[in-house]
């Protein structure tokens, strides 16, 4: 029986007998899986714990912003507030009870607001998931074009361009590219809409709301995209000058196979891997950008949301927006692994 060599490149590895199969690649990939769950499940207990000091270390609670915005100063009310939102018990008892309440998918009350947390974050969760992956969409398209240019012609005019213009879009603030697009395209062009989601009160429908959308969508996606564009096009380059050196390469070209062929089937599927771990690493990064991007636009967002809740000391509203937005990078990264996993079997050991 072939035997896999899990130290050759992606595309060189043999075909493993179908009867193997079930006795060897499941089982270790069920493991592999086992393990990242594992470790997410900790990091999601972790979490909770850290949101939890982060409320209790702050300095007063809500009782005390609920008693100094109504003016009541009677200690009498303030203990009855603090028996009804359960602060008068031990810290430990409170941490139980606020676990309890996250497994629950509980996160409190906006007092500001007058809604639960968590209807909050859902309402906004999907424009900033419509944000976020349509710029990911853009940075990792125009990555794998200007990656594969730049590596394809190496220390040529193509790749000096593309590394001015990635450096260029690496060094520039991101409130900054917003700022001048919206004066460009909104205020000089007139070509697209300056904030918002979509146009107030214009009743579209269908693919007119749609194309509505995308304009609304244009300028904000770009911004966010800029800086990933810049990162995944130099991680894309540097990794296929590695793979394009290896032996397996030459043999491919030996062998007569097309250029592109070699590109596309060989090095380019080995490249990708160290840059489906960047996209999850940098998950967390793009949420927290989505912040500045959100509040350029006004895009109506989670972004959006948590700078409101700051501007409004809405400390419920924003503990709970850092403990969502925690527990979907955590969901995000073990989706990156168990891909990582499935493209490259040499890791299932790790």
């Amino acid at each position: 029986m072939t035997e896999l060599n899990y130290f050759a490149p992606v595309s060189t590895r043999k075909a493993r007998a179908p009867l193997a199969l079930p006795s060897l690649v499941i089982p270790r990939y069920a493991a592999y899986m086992a393990r990242r769950l594992w470790q997410a499940s900790v990091l999601m207990v972790l979490t909770v714990a850290i949101t939890f000091a982060l409320i209790n270390s702050a300095p007063g609670d809500m009782v005390d912003v609920i008693a100094g915005e109504s003016s009541i100063a009677d200690a009498a009310y303030i203990d009855q507030l603090r028996t009804k939102f359960g602060l008068d018990k031990p810290l430990p008892v409170r941490f139980i009870n606020y676990a309890e309440q996250v497994a629950s998918l509980d996160l409190g009350y906006s007092f500001r607001q007058n809604k639960t947390v968590l209807s909050l974050i859902l309402d906004r969760v999907g424009a900033t998931a419509l944000l976020m992956l349509s710029s990911i969409a853009i940075a990792l398209s125009g990555a794998l074009i200007l990656g594969t240019i730049a590596a394809k012609y190496v220390n040529r005019t193509a790749d000096a361009i593309i590394s001015t213009i990635t450096l260029l879009a690496y060094a520039t603030p991101v409130f900054w590219v917003g700022l001048m697009m919206i004066v460009l395209f909104s205020v000089k062009l007139r070509w697209l809409p300056s904030s918002g989601m979509e146009t107030l009160f214009s009743g579209y429908t269908g693919f007119d709301r749609l194309a509505d959308l995308g304009l609304h969508l244009l300028m904000p996606a770009i911004t966010m995209a800029l800086f990933q564009l810049a990162l995944y096009t130099r991680l894309l380059r540097a990794s296929l000058l590695e793979i394009l050196r290896q032996d397996f390469i030459r043999t491919a070209r030996a062998k007569g196979l097309p250029e592109r062929r070699v590109m596309t089937r060989h090095a380019l599927r080995n490249a990708l891997l160290p840059l489906v771990t960047t996209v999850g690493m940098h998950f967390a990064a793009a949420l927290g950008g989505s912040v500045v991007v959100e509040s350029v636009f006004a895009w109506p967002g989670l972004g959006r949301l948590a700078f409101d809740s700051v501007a409004q000391r809405d400390v419920n509203l924003l503990v709970g927006i850092v403990l969502f937005s925690s527990m979907l990078v955590i969901v995000v990264n073990f989706a990156v692994d168990l891909l990582y996993g499935w493209l490259d079997p040499r890791i299932e050991n790790a």
